[in-house]
């Protein structure tokens, strides 16, 4: 692929000085939680991570790695009780980075279905076991108390999923050229491009923030369904703050504006318009309904079983911690890709999340305690998995206080000028 290093170079610059925006003098982790690291295939951009790091003031970059063939083997060769258990010694260390004040990167490139064929009972169970143990440290970066970001990286494994029927090298090549093209890499000036979109992103806040709505109405093709908001909910968009005042983007690309649904308030049927890879399967084709802000029943043509372990991880996982708007003219949607990973699809179509909401979508809310924000209506779990409802198909309306509409979305584009 012509000008890769130099467009590797130029990724791993706009991850470190405009996407977790790395102080000088802090210590960076570059992992994936959930994978129990990154994938050993992304170690072109990890070590180009590292040296920008490094030219950035970094004083440590640590990495911690994984196989996904040996992930596979852990499930399939181990007992079920070591493939289930998340490693203590990963969890303490991901720990101590955070509250040392260190800063996290994580990177996708793992293969979506990579875990499709393994027992589902066994594949949640090690979900649940990784969410658990991480959870405490999860907070950190759930509340802004560190400086994150979620990236993607090119690999065969992913690659092939996306592209099929392409030849390998050229499919890695394929998905490494649209990245590079949905994160504005392949801009003259990747940084200019990256605050001129944040700063469109967030006027768009802005109108939102100054309408108050009480609620959020879906419809279109299988979705029918009110999202009830909090009083003093907050409209957030890609840039996000540190609670120490450091500003970065939690997440390359983004094209989002978004805040917390009110957990009790949410009404009605929605429909998936998009697959959701979740612990490494496929759920497809699936419907939800809620009643009173839970999770009442869902269906799937695939993958059924993997999203009712999902709602029932526990009580908060039945119930929405995030509404977000994403217009269908969104660059990630006009590739027309498929990409079986949440931090791309999920900036292709509206979408929502099951689990736990941000406590900085609540005013205040990073000050309250778990009992005070549930009081607030902002929703609590270990769990945050992010569901795409969005197309060209979908309105959505402003319900305001009065009980009236407003135009929000037609036809998956923004019905309202700025």
């Amino acid at each position: 692929m012509a000008d890769f290093k130099q467009n590797l170079r130029a990724y791993a610059d706009l991850i470190v000085r405009v996407g977790v925006n790395l102080q000088p003098g802090q210590d960076l982790m570059i992992t994936n939680i959930i994978n129990r690291g990154v994938s050993l295939q992304t170690a072109p951009l990890v070590r180009a991570i590292a040296a920008a790091a490094y030219e950035a003031g970094s004083r440590k970059v640590d990495v911690i790695w994984s196989d996904p063939e040996l992930r596979l083997l852990n499930f399939t060769k181990a007992s079920p009780d070591a493939a289930v258990d998340y490693p203590d010694w990963m969890a303490d260390a991901l720990q101590r980075h955070v509250e040392n004040g260190g800063a996290l990167v994580t990177i996708h490139a793992d293969d979506p279905g990579l875990l499709s064929q393994v027992d589902s009972d066994l594949v949640s169970a090690a979900q649940q076991s990784a969410l658990k143990k991480t959870h405490h440290a999860r907070q950190y970066t759930q509340s802004n108390k560190v400086n994150w970001l979620v990236i993607g990286a090119s690999s065969p494994d992913w690659a092939r999923r996306v592209f099929p029927d392409l030849p390998e090298e050229e499919a890695v090549d394929r998905l490494w050229e649209t990245i590079f093209k949905v994160c504005r890499v392949d801009r003259q000036d990747p940084v200019a491009a990256w605050q001129n979109h944040i700063e469109d992103l967030k006027s768009r806040t802005d109108y939102l923030n100054h309408k108050h709505y009480t609620a959020l109405k879906f419809s279109g093709p299988g979705t029918d369904l009110t999202v009830g908001l909090p009083d003093g909910h907050i409209w957030r968009s890609g840039r996000g703050q540190t609670q120490s005042g450091i500003p970065f983007i939690p997440n390359l690309p983004t094209e989002e504006l978004f805040t917390a649904p009110h957990r009790a308030k949410v009404e009605g049927v929605v429909t998936a318009t998009k697959p959701l890879s979740y612990g490494g399967s496929l759920i497809e084709d699936f419907t939800i309904r809620f009643e009173g802000g839970k999770v009442v029943s869902v269906s799937a043509r695939k993958g059924e079983n993997v999203l009712q372990k999902l709602v029932d991880t526990d009580e908060g996982s039945s119930r929405l911690g995030e509404v977000a708007l994403v217009p269908y003219s969104s660059p990630i949607s006009q590739t027309g890709i498929m990409f079986f990973n949440t931090l791309y699809d999920e900036n292709a179509a509206c979408h929502l999340a099951l689990g736990s909401a941000y406590p900085f979508n609540l005013a205040n809310g990073e000050a309250m305690s778990s009992e005070e924000l549930l009081a607030a209506g902002c929703n609590r779990s270990v769990v945050h998995v992010d569901f795409m409802v969005g197309s060209n198909q979908i309105d959505v309306d402003g319900v305001c206080a009065d009980g009236t509409h407003e135009a929000v979305m037609r036809l998956g584009e923004w019905a309202f000028d700025l």
